[in-house]
């Protein structure tokens, strides 16, 4: 069946992220008394952010009594204060390389474009904003608009609605991280595309079992069987 839309991951997939997240987060926890390597924190950054510090809190926290919402809460705060500064005044933010391409040419093909992110909606509107993406894209989820974030399906089960996606057949999710993949089979997607560009390997991507991993965003056109492709140079 004939992809009708792709979903992409934001930072470290179509969005250029020199490990901005992940420092942000690990600051974030430092400002609070918790040290944590930023080799422990990359794998995580797929997650919804909230989730990603309650888990960090978990393995680092050995009083359980001490890891409240309210802890949790105050720390996403700090994180979402920081990316927030950082998006809105850095030079460096920008697409990674064939992502506004690749975008073109799944819009020439009629084939629907989404963003979906473990960022809440403030920091993902700061992005699209900075990048002038509201009019390459057709919607943009962030993980506070859901009941829980990724691996659950529910980000591209509200994108699938909104956009009138029928089935998950007609769908192609890639990702740079293990929570991308896992969400992307999680929602029946007939592609899950991992992507090298950002936190996870190859070496690291394949045994979640994606259907693809690719290092360059535009080799999705070829899998997906965009007619009008020719190789992005």
């Amino acid at each position: 069946m004939a992809i009708e839309l792709v979903v992409f991951d934001m930072a470290g997939t179509t969005v250029r992220d020199k490990n901005y997240v992940g420092i942000a987060f690990q600051q974030a926890m430092e400002s609070f008394g918790y040290s944590i390597g930023i080799e422990q924190i990359n794998p995580i950054m797929g997650y919804e952010k909230p989730l990603a510090i309650k888990m960090m809190l978990e393995e680092r926290e050995p009083d359980r009594d001490k890891i409240t919402d309210s802890l949790v809460g105050d720390i996403h705060a700090e994180f979402v204060s920081s990316m927030i500064r950082f998006y809105e005044t850095t030079a460096e933010i920008g697409p990674l390389p064939h992502v506004e391409e690749t975008f073109e040419t799944l819009k020439q093909e009629g084939i629907k474009i989404a963003l979906n992110t473990g960022f809440s909606r403030d920091i993902a509107d700061v992005i699209v904003k900075r990048l002038a993406w509201k009019d390459k894209i057709d919607l943009l989820v962030a993980s506070d608009e859901v009941p829980k974030g990724r691996p659950y399906p529910f980000m591209i089960e509200k994108i699938m609605k909104e956009l009138s996606i029928t089935t998950a057949d007609k769908v192609a999710k890639v990702g740079d991280t293990e929570v991308d993949i896992n969400e992307g089979i999680n929602a029946g997607c007939a592609y899950v595309i991992g992507v090298t560009t950002g936190a996870f390997t190859r070496a690291e991507l394949l045994p979640y079992k994606p259907t693809h991993v690719v290092d360059d965003i535009s080799e999705i056109l070829d899998i997906i069987k965009v007619k009008s492709h020719k190789a992005i140079i």
